[in-house]
């Protein structure tokens, strides 16, 4: 397994919840817990206005897997407080989950239905993951998602990770590496940066300016410090001021002013033209300020160089959840054949049988259609792409979907797969899903 120097992952196993465990003593006990099964996670529908999902945290979810184990304080907390009998505490003292995974790449673009997560086992193995797999995935989906339309509203302008401070630090790292994913260029997090490989960026704050008895005297410090190339925050004050005195102080190798306050499409066109007047025509203009993706296109017509983002992105824009659901699709009956089982509740319906799933690509490679077989692979007109890749076999993770490597693979994935749509990502538009997900039956 690919993961960063300097960092053990957690045990995974009581990232769950209490019926999970009482399901397998009930399981094991009616003698169906090994039956082979196939579980899959889902999404019955996107979030309002949105027109596709960004899969993302399978990475992190595979290292989660593969560290799912109960050691002597669990099982001793598990049969201390009676949560299972002591056959199941047998069972669990040796669990590892030995199945196979299959699912569509991080960076993947997704649609209602579409089967992003297949997990093959047995009904024990696989039955006990499903609340760590579904807060894993609609963490980072949701987070990848909501990225993914931060990006393509800002085109060839880089967007910056920053929002650490405003959602929990284990989710802080986790938002960093779902946007890098999605294509923002680095984050201010230094524990994604040491995990994943991340690139990290940051100067100074407000209070490094206020810690000085004049601005200049901060501006000075810094770049003493870290050299003309920095990036100073010119609006604690007045920002005509700072920028004056910004460029007096560092010339015009200075590397950036930041804007995080007022009209900052008004504010950037006049400082742009003041940069320029002064000599500075190299220096870029940062804003930040509680950007999301509308604020950000508005902001197209701008001066503006990259966008910081923080609370909007961590919080899935409004979309904090990306409401996938865990489901057992298909088991194995007495003879040992499998046979299709699905929910028929109400408004929760799902759809039986082990799932195959190909996106329909135009002469052009555009996305026309996503097909998904229902116990069969759709045919491939020879254009098409097969979306489902094996993760792990037989309990193994297979390589280059972890660490570092599984990071940059994502974000070429998700490049890839926003080329296959332009129609769905060229614009913040409202509505439907535009990809359609067609199922076949045999």
């Amino acid at each position: 397994m690919s993961t960063s120097a300097g960092w053990d992952h957690p045990r995974t196993s009581f990232y769950t919840d209490h019926y999970e465990l009482t399901m397998l003593q009930a399981s094991l006990h009616s003698g169906a817990a090994h039956r082979r099964s196939v579980f899959e996670a889902f999404a019955r529908r996107l979030p309002e206005g949105r027109r596709y999902g960004i899969v993302g945290g399978t990475g992190r979810l595979l290292e989660g897997i593969a560290n799912f184990r109960f050691g002597e304080a669990e099982l001793e907390f598990l049969g201390r407080a009676g949560v299972v009998n002591a056959d199941t505490l047998d069972y669990l003292a040796s669990y590892r989950f030995s199945g196979d995974i299959w699912g569509y790449p991080e960076g993947e673009a997704y649609f209602p239905y579409s089967p992003v997560l297949i997990v093959e086992s047995t009904f024990a193995e696989a039955c006990m993951l499903e609340t760590y797999l579904l807060s894993v995935l609609n963490h980072d989906s949701a987070i990848a998602s909501a990225a993914s339309r931060m990006i393509t509203a800002a085109g060839n302008r880089p967007c910056i990770e920053m929002g650490s401070r405003r959602t929990h630090e284990e989710s802080a790292v986790a938002a960093a590496r779902a946007a890098v994913i999605a294509g923002f260029d680095s984050t201010s997090n230094l524990e994604a940066g040491i995990r994943y490989g991340i690139k990290t960026v940051g100067t100074a704050a407000h209070s490094f300016t206020l810690l000085h008895d004049t601005e200049r005297d901060a501006f000075e410090a810094q770049l003493a410090s870290l050299g003309a190339g920095t990036s100073l925050l010119v609006d604690t004050y007045d920002v005509e001021a700072a920028v004056r005195s910004a460029v007096e102080l560092a010339g015009p190798r200075l590397g950036a002013v930041r804007l995080d306050s007022g009209d900052l499409v008004a504010q950037a066109q006049w400082v742009r033209q003041l940069l320029d007047q002064l000599g500075n025509e190299t220096t870029k203009i940062v804003v930040t300020s509680d950007l999301d993706e509308f604020a950000i296109a508005a902001l197209q017509s701008a001066p503006v160089d990259s966008y910081g983002v923080g609370t909007s992105l961590v919080t899935g824009s409004g979309a904090p959840t990306a409401s996938m659901v865990y489901k057992l699709v298909s088991r194995a009956d007495d003879s040992g054949g499998f046979v299709p089982v699905a929910k028929a509740a109400k408004n929760k319906t799902s759809t039986g049988g082990r799932k195959y799933a190909l996106r329909k690509l135009n002469e052009r490679g555009i996305a026309t259609q996503e097909i998904v077989g229902i116990g069969h692979h759709p045919e491939d007109d020879g254009n098409d792409r097969p979306l489902l890749q094996q993760f792990m076999k037989n309990g193994e993770l297979l390589p280059g979907w972890t660490g570092h490597e599984g990071v940059v693979r994502a974000r070429q994935r998700h490049s890839d797969s926003m080329a296959e749509l332009p129609a769905v990502v060229n614009r913040l538009q409202r509505g439907e899903a535009a990809i359609p997900t067609l199922y076949e039956e045999n």
